[in-house]
């Protein structure tokens, strides 16, 4: 399972025109589910999501988490994460899970973010969406459940 991870001072997601979700201070988290994840996974992302030490303490030092801050989660299911390009310029995506076993991994990490009592909102699973996102800093962290990077 992979994730992108980024500091914002605000983000939201729109789909046909309608607003899914919107967050002020906090995280725009997208999450792409590889073939073969498991719950384990999802406790792996889920965990470092949450446990991200990005935000400024009071001496400047990036040394507070989301839930130290009472900072909120945009979550955004995205399978392009698992874009392999090492083999010519078209994106392959046969790493991808299936989208049954995507969506069951990526609500799980959802829901286990909100065991930690943070606010999360969402984008709508398989729908093409517009999503805004005003990095802070600007701040960008990747992670990979299988420990690749």
């Amino acid at each position: 399972m992979r994730a992108v991870v980024q500091r914002v001072t605000n983000s939201s997601v729109t789909v046909d025109e309608q607003i899914t979700g919107k967050i002020g201070k906090g995280l725009m988290v997208l999450i792409g589910v590889e073939d073969g994840d498991t719950e384990k996974d999802a406790e792996y992302i889920a965990k470092k999501v949450t446990a991200l030490r990005v935000f400024d303490d009071a001496e400047g030092v990036m040394n507070l988490s989301v839930q130290d801050i009472g900072g909120e989660i945009l979550a955004v299911s995205q399978f392009t994460l698992l874009g392999d390009v090492r083999k010519g310029n078209r994106p392959s995506y046969f790493t991808a899970a299936r989208p049954e076993e995507a969506d069951r991994l990526y609500r799980k990490v959802i829901d286990l973010i909100k065991e930690k009592g943070i606010h999360v909102e969402e984008g709508i699973f398989q729908a093409e969406m517009l999503v805004q996102i005003d990095n802070d800093g600007p701040v960008t962290i990747l992670l990979e459940s299988h420990k690749l990077f």
